[in-house]
């Protein structure tokens, strides 16, 4: 599939990003990195049951 040169954008350093409209793309996180990377409570959350449901998995699995 041939596409036109005219359609992609080339600061979005990415060939699917650069397909996108550029309204879509301007809605990027605006927030640094170290805010994007800090857990939360849900985080810690789903962390616990998801290793608490693994772990009574195992043991149904062994016993």
């Amino acid at each position: 599939m041939r596409r036109s040169l005219v359609l992609t954008d080339e600061t979005a350093r990415h060939p699917f990003r650069a397909n996108l409209p550029p309204h879509i793309r301007s809605r990027e996180y605006e927030a640094p990195a170290e805010v994007l990377w800090r857990m939360t409570k849900d985080d810690m959350r789903g962390f616990a049951s998801v290793y608490l449901a693994t772990f009574a998995a195992v043991l149904v699995f062994i016993a």
